[in-house]
């Protein structure tokens, strides 16, 4: 059996999209595991199914490096916005919907020449009760609190983007973090029952956030759509940015700007088509 797909990334977080209009994508959750793998696979974070919808223009459905089923991707988004815009899926309109697991999201696409360049998206509220994140801790909020990894104190912040996120902002430079090995005890630890996506950031002199992100499932990623709005959420929650203001996110791959706001939160970044191809399964 054949399969079409296209290679695209948004800031480095790279996915194998399938265009499921028009073909049947079998065991999405193995075949994420068998194309993800570097080396001996096509190499990405995942994979992305964008099909049909009754309620938006497209679905998408996304399969992490591990084959397990993520909720929302705001990397993965815009690059289904392009793909729908740059392919005459959407009738040459600019406002796109996509439907999710977390819900209908719209974007605003920026083009040039006849192609998508970068996607404004309406990423929805920020969700910050403990019981719906989750996290295990009692309160309204997590806001600078505590946690004990490897012996030493971390003070986390957690937002839901429409899956679960911990902050962590640090006085020491993230680049000489060990992610590999603090990562995945974030990842694992007893407060969140559904795993968690965890942001090491960085408060630099301009007020600008650097970040490297340790998603559940992939591991450390180049970007993170909606850790980059989780950052930005946590930063003016915790006094480090102010509401309804561009927040400028530095990740590994690239840059995403975030504006959180009393309703809603907004992502801007750009989206890449890196080839097209073919594979035998």
């Amino acid at each position: 059996m054949k399969l079409a797909f296209t290679k695209m990334h948004g800031c480095g977080n790279d996915y194998i999209y399938f265009n499921c209009f028009d073909q049947t994508v079998p065991d999405p959750e193995a075949l994420s595991v068998q194309l993800s793998r570097p080396h001996f696979g096509i190499g990405a974070d995942g994979i992305i199914l964008i099909s049909p919808s009754d309620k938006a223009d497209a679905q998408m459905r996304i399969f992490n490096a591990d084959g397990s089923e993520g909720m929302m991707c705001g990397n993965g988004i815009r690059c289904v916005g392009k793909y729908l815009y740059d392919n005459g899926m959407v009738d040459g309109r600019t406002t796109v919907t996509v439907d999710t697991l977390s819900g209908v999201k719209t974007l605003e696409l920026t083009v040039q020449d006849g192609e998508m360049q970068s996607a404004r998206v309406d990423m929805g509220a920020a969700v910050l009760t403990p019981h719906d994140i989750p996290v295990d801790l009692d309160g309204d909020t997590v806001i600078g609190a505590p946690l004990v990894v490897d012996e030493k104190v971390y003070h986390i912040t957690c937002v839901s983007m429409g899956n679960p996120h911990c902050v962590v902002f640090l006085n020491e430079d993230i680049d000489g973090l060990d992610l590999t090995r603090i990562g995945p005890k974030f990842e694992h630890n007893v407060l969140f029952p559904a795993r968690i996506n965890t942001e090491f950031v960085n408060v630099l002199p301009d007020g600008s956030l650097k970040m490297r992100v340790w998603e559940r499932g992939s591991g450390e990623t180049w970007a993170c759509g909606t850790g980059a709005c989780a950052v930005g959420v946590a930063a003016c929650l915790t006094g480090r940015a102010e509401k309804n203001q561009d927040i400028t996110v530095h990740l590994r791959g690239g840059d995403l700007t975030v504006r959180y706001t009393d309703e809603t939160v907004f992502m801007t970044g750009a989206a890449t088509t890196v080839f097209k191809g073919e594979i035998e399964i």
